[in-house]
């Protein structure tokens, strides 16, 4: 079996993430440890899959914490010290649904994914009757929003009134980042902050265009210092200037990942990102003093735990991200868009506004498009360009780890990889001449693609 993606499984709750596969996840997952909390988002077939995984867990023996509602974040802060299930189609639609693993604050990796996987194709038996384990409730809300709030109070400047704008999207957001930024002193205006697994506000992922409300009211707001908005479990997080424009994300990573190196103690600060993040990132990491290592799409925790393993006694992992999620190390293994919420904040409390904050990031046009190719064609394609890429660009440096992304003299790259889940090759571009860079990479890509197929 192969169930699950880069963010765990996720799929339509009728056909594919049912009740049936909860119990069997569970029951297989519930076999790895003693004492699990489960929590959910608003979806309304979350009430019956969390039901079906504490079954699955409790019949392998396992203690369950039932912790209700929760954001993805204060699920995976709730799992420190023991494991965790979530149960929540993140940006998805509210037709999906979907199961995220976590072990001591980190999401399950390859392995364990992958041996859940076969405890559920071999579909095992419960333990024996007087063997199962047993459940109650549990209370964790309060406890990650002052855990958030203090850790905050480490970075950038007392909020004191600062104006913010958030787009909770009818989502898990609704139950932490408001109330966090009131406890730091901001005052707080929401938008779709009624949780409502239907979405009724907007759709649950943000873009721009998804963004329209939270935009349009930040810019026609002129006390309004910045705007926020979440997905459905509150992990992704968007930064809309006070302008009403969408700061680009790797705008975002990038000044988080500088403040995170100049403020760590370690000589060899580490920022880990992903294959298709901007060079800005590793321009203000290196002016900060650090260094930017990459790993897969999906694979933060892993990144992470390669990067601690390879280093020396002083190197730290200042920052991890990709692109909208975000890992605050010096906090906790997980993505949380609730703590980026209030660290972000107090950044632009302590510079006098967003855009003194970005303004050392260069910011190079960025575009990303996809080609089509057939999965079967994938491998071929991809093993053609890491030997036609490099004649391609004979001045550029070529990395084909995750990927084959080629890095020019002036800090330009562009990046292809095979889409996981959909039957693409996709092309990110950052330069001064993107549409030029993108339509090269376009031709050579298309071409391979047709000749494979």
């Amino acid at each position: 079996m192969d169930l699950f993606g880069t963010a765990g499984i996720r799929g339509d709750a009728v056909e594919t993430v049912t009740p049936e596969l909860a119990l069997a996840v569970g029951r297989a997952a519930g076999r790895d440890g003693d004492e699990f909390v489960v929590a959910r988002d608003g979806r309304e077939t979350g009430p019956a899959l969390a039901a079906a995984m504490e079954a699955g867990l409790e019949s392998a023996g396992a203690n369950v914490r039932r912790a209700g509602q929760l954001p993805t974040p204060a699920l995976a802060f709730a799992s420190q010290g023991r494991r965790g299930a979530m149960l929540t189609a993140s940006h998805n639609p509210p037709t999906d649904n979907g199961i995220k693993l976590f072990v001591d604050g980190e999401e399950y990796d390859r392995d364990a994914e992958r041996t859940v996987d076969r405890r559920v194709e071999a579909d095992e038996s419960p333990v024996a009757w007087d063997e199962w384990g047993d459940g109650e409730r549990a209370d964790v809300l309060d406890d990650y929003r002052a855990a958030v709030a203090e850790y905050a109070r480490h970075h950038g400047a007392p909020l004191d009134g600062l104006r913010v704008v958030v787009d909770c999207g009818n989502g898990m957001a609704a139950l932490a980042t408001p109330q966090v930024l009131r406890e730091l002193g901001a005052h707080v205006v929401t938008l779709n902050a009624n949780v409502d697994g239907h979405f009724p506000g907007r759709e649950s992922k943000p873009t721009p265009e998804t963004l329209a409300d939270l935009r349009n009211f930040v810019a026609d707001d002129p006390d309004a210092d910045l705007g926020i908005g979440h997905d459905g479990d509150a992990d992704r997080i968007v930064i809309v200037d006070s302008d009403g424009e969408v700061v680009h994300e790797d705008t975002v990573v990038a000044l988080l990942a500088a403040h995170y190196t100049e403020h760590v103690d370690a000589g060899d600060p580490v920022v880990v990102t992903t294959p298709n993040a901007s060079g800005r990132i590793d321009e203000r990491v290196e002016a900060a003093g650090g260094r930017v290592e990459r790993v897969r799409l999906g694979a933060l925790h892993e990144g992470i735990a390669a990067a601690r393993d390879a280093g020396g006694d002083d190197t730290e992992v200042a920052f991890a991200a990709e692109p909208w999620k975000h890992v605050h190390t010096q906090f906790g293994g997980w993505i949380d868009g609730v703590t980026s919420a209030a660290v972000i904040a107090r950044l632009v409390a302590e510079t006098g506004g967003l855009a003194p904050l970005r303004e050392p990031v260069t910011e190079r046009p960025y575009r990303k498009i996809s080609v089509s190719c057939a999965d079967d064609a994938k491998a071929g394609t991809m093993e053609r360009l890491a030997s036609t890429v490099p004649e391609q660009f004979p001045d550029a440096s070529v990395s084909t780890e995750y990927g084959v992304r080629a890095t020019m003299p002036d800090g330009s790259w562009v990046l292809v990889r095979p889409s996981g889940t959909e039957p693409y090759v996709r092309i990110y571009a950052e330069s001064d001449e993107v549409d030029a860079l993108v339509t090269q990479m376009d031709r050579l890509v298309s071409k391979i693609v047709s000749e494979e197929e």
